[in-house]
């Protein structure tokens, strides 16, 4: 679930044509997406029109599959460190085999693209076999620590872009920290200039209270205003060299695009599918990527005001067929994206043909006018990236997940520093294992772990789900499909017998609170009187206590 501001509470749905409210979120949504897109496939190595072949895929044909209507697809920040990874790994071993770097790069990127069209299809597989319920097995503080340490990363990355300097992309995340005052002694200062102005307004965006100005996309001012003012700094004079007195490596000042989106496209090579790398990257753009996809689907649904059904497993099957398409034309993979998808419904989307609409306006533009993209300064790009980055990773993160519980934020930090240190597939296990052994240590019964052993009683129009041993993470699956097999209109979790109730399953509980009172039903927790809460959260985790025991 990748994150460039903290979602806004959406608008109520407006009256009238639905129509016309589509095309108008679907144009505002485009302005957002057209310069991150190109960010982000600048960050991740690929090149720039593969974002928006990416996009213009998401919205053009995946909105007539997907089961999440007022979800944006697209490419994400969260999924740059697997892509650059999936590259440069891919490339190093082309290079390995004697070709030049041209070659190389190249041979680097058609084996990529068969990873990301083998991960689509897995995907899309997962979606056919229901595999779309996998996004409540993850404990959200692990998701949640994940995209912090993805947000670090990012940072590390371009924080060296906005100076002007290019680094090595596989550059580990504690290897371009330590870089960062290097880089700023050796700063191009004309870089650094658009990129301080891109940073102020996209933070000064934030505390702007007019709605009308509110309205307007902040990646569009930065382009708005950073286009002028390379030209005023005569950016386009920046060249990517080399200083061979101080061995920095400068990159070009400005977006490089060659051809059109046609030319654009390129074919994928299985030829190096069954290798040790590419079958990790194909584990990690599926574990992530459909994680990251399921969770923000979820929280748009959780955000829309009408409540309107999301259908994960749906929505996974036309996820991985979207990327199937991408890797088989040279796009980058495509999640639902969390900040796109919000400000399409603040934007007052009706169905989902506003998603159609973005990738139409995508479409229309990179066909009518490409050569503007080589306008827009690299350093404005990374600019917008280092800020998603810092909302990702902000201190109100860490501060939040606190408050929740002094184990939650343990939890958190693990992740997030197996991310970094490790890859992300390593720091979620980390996670989780961490967060078994604090389950452990409160008092969940190992046979606990993975069952509830849910019995259900029915009395007139109420059905109470008695569980027993711990209600958490790891057995929530088989809660949540029991409390599916219900109907009766009251339904009561009744969690006396649990020796601990954990964030998670408070979450997901309270999640569906919302989803049933909209369809004039409830659920709720009973027994919870027995349990003392880790903190004083309302979503703390709560653990019987000696008494009740």
């Amino acid at each position: 679930m990748s994150t460039d501001t903290a979602p806004a509470a959406p608008a109520t749905a407006s009256p009238g044509s639905p129509w016309r409210a589509d095309i108008l979120s679907g144009f505002l949504v485009f302005l957002i997406a057209l310069p991150l897109c190109l960010g982000i496939a600048r960050a991740s190595g690929f090149p720039v029109l593969s974002g928006l072949i990416t996009a213009i895929i998401g919205g053009i044909l995946v909105t007539f599959i997907g089961g999440a209507p007022m979800t944006i697809k697209g490419p994400a920040a969260g999924l740059i460190v697997i892509a650059v990874g999936c590259i440069s790994g891919l490339t190093a071993e082309a290079a390995a085999t004697g070709l030049d770097a041209t070659a190389a790069g190249l041979q680097g990127y058609r084996w990529t693209l068969a990873v990301i069209t083998v991960s689509g299809a897995i995907q899309a597989l997962m979606g056919a076999m229901k595999a779309g319920k996998l996004g409540d097995f993850f404990p959200t503080t692990v998701v949640h620590g994940m995209l912090a340490a993805i947000g670090l990363i990012i940072i590390a990355k371009q924080a060296h872009v906005m100076m002007g300097i290019a680094m090595p992309p596989t550059l580990e995340p504690i290897q371009a920290y330590a870089a960062l005052p290097h880089s700023f002694a050796h700063m191009n200062p004309t870089a650094f200039a658009i990129a301080l102005a891109s940073l102020t307004i996209l933070y000064g965006w934030l505390f702007i209270k007019n709605p009308t100005v509110k309205r307007i996309p902040a990646p569009l001012v930065v382009i708005l205003v950073a286009v002028p003012l390379g030209y005023f700094l005569d950016i386009s004079s920046v060249t990517d060299h080399t200083d061979t007195s101080t061995s920095v490596h400068y990159g070009g000042g400005l977006v490089t695009i060659t051809g059109s989106l046609l030319s654009a496209i390129t074919f994928p090579d299985f030829s190096h599918i069954t290798n040790s790398t590419s079958l990790y990257y194909i584990a990690m753009f599926v574990g992530v990527g459909s994680i990251e996809s399921l969770l923000s689907a979820k929280a748009i649904e959780s955000l829309d005001p009408l409540r309107r059904p999301t259908d994960l497993n749906r929505d996974l099957l036309g996820v991985g067929i979207g990327n199937t398409l991408c890797g088989l034309l040279g796009g980058l993979p495509m999640i639902a994206e969390i900040v796109r998808s919000s400000a399409n419904l603040n934007n007052g989307a009706q169905t989902k043909m506003a998603n159609f609409f973005h990738g139409v306006f995508l479409l229309a533009f990179v066909a009518a006018a490409p050569q503007l993209i080589h306008l827009i300064p690299s350093a404005a790009l990374a600019a917008m990236l280092v800020y998603t980055g810092t909302r990702l990773a902000s201190p109100q993160e860490f501060a939040r997940t606190y408050k929740i519980g002094a184990e939650q934020l343990i939890i958190f930090v693990v992740t997030a520093l197996g991310c970094v240190g490790v890859d992300l597939l390593a720091g979620v296990a980390m996670g989780i294992v961490t967060k078994f052994a604090i389950h452990l240590i409160n008092g969940t019964p190992i046979g606990g772990l993975f069952s509830a052993r849910p019995e259900v009683t029915v009395s007139d129009d109420t059905a109470t789900i008695t569980l027993h041993g711990a209600a958490i993470f790891s057995n929530y699956l088989g809660i949540k499909s029991k409390i599916a097999a219900q109907t009766a209109t009251h339904v009561i979790v009744d969690v006396s017998d649990c020796k601990l109730v954990d964030h998670t399953v408070m979450e997901h509980i309270h999640e569906l609170e919302g989803a049933y009172k909209a369809k004039g039903r409830s659920i709720a927790f009973r027994g919870l009187d027995a349990h003392k809460g880790l903190s004083s959260h309302p979503m703390a985790a709560r653990k019987k206590t000696a008494a009740a025991a």
